[in-house]
């Protein structure tokens, strides 16, 4: 199982944050690496969605999310081609006057064979940069 974790103060409110975070079908805008995200179950704070991601080749998987505003947004792994689990978690706090503290957890098992330190690299390489790409999105949505 891989696993990473990060904590980040970000320039903008909780609800801020969450508006971003929780906004999937825009991720495409933003990071890079993912494709598309289509939204296949709306149930008021429950979405379950398809993601599709290009990592040397293009893959598809389901998250379930399950958003408390403007708090937390938890998901977990439905179904797709590379992992076999998927969980993880945006816990957004306040952090002074408008800005939030955001942790961010992940614990994936690839459904293919991925020795433990590869895969613990392919996830927590790719966080550092992930965070950045959302920092860029509060500034460019926000101005901050």
């Amino acid at each position: 199982m891989a696993t990473a974790q990060t904590s980040e103060v970000f320039n903008c409110t909780p609800e801020e944050f969450f508006k971003v975070v929780a906004d999937f079908e825009k991720y495409p805008e933003f990071l890079p690496e993912v494709k598309s995200v289509k939204i296949l179950k709306n149930e008021g704070h429950t979405k379950e969605m398809e993601y599709s991601v290009s990592l040397v080749k293009t893959f598809k998987y389901k998250l379930k999310s399950t958003e408390k505003a403007p708090t937390n947004v938890d998901f977990v792994f439905v179904e797709g081609d590379v992992f076999k689990s998927m969980k993880g978690s945006w816990q957004i706090a306040p952090e002074g006057t408008d800005k939030c503290k955001v942790n961010y957890t992940v614990e994936a098992t690839f459904g293919m064979f991925v020795p433990g330190p590869m895969a613990n690299t392919l996830v927590s390489v790719n966080l550092p940069i992930m965070i950045q790409n959302f920092k860029n999105r509060i500034k460019k949505v926000y101005g901050k």
